[in-house]
């Protein structure tokens, strides 16, 4: 599905760029091109990248040590 038609950017650019680490929708913008003609795209980018940025797992606690 496109996302920002102006510059013919598709959710699975997107995907691909939060997998890669994209960290903030300007990165996005200078990634991708979203959103860098109209902006009208930028709060759908903004959640999909939001939705596919991988999650850091945070490590256990270990409450005694060996």
């Amino acid at each position: 599905m496109y996302v920002c038609i102006c510059n013919g950017v598709t959710d699975q650019d997107i995907r691909q760029a939060a997998e890669a680490g994209c960290g903030s929708v300007s990165e996005l913008t200078m990634r991708t091109g979203a959103g860098a003609n109209c902006g009208s795209c930028l709060d759908i980018a903004a959640q999909m990248l939001d939705s596919h940025r991988p999650r850091e797992m945070p490590l256990p606690l270990f409450s005694q040590a060996a």
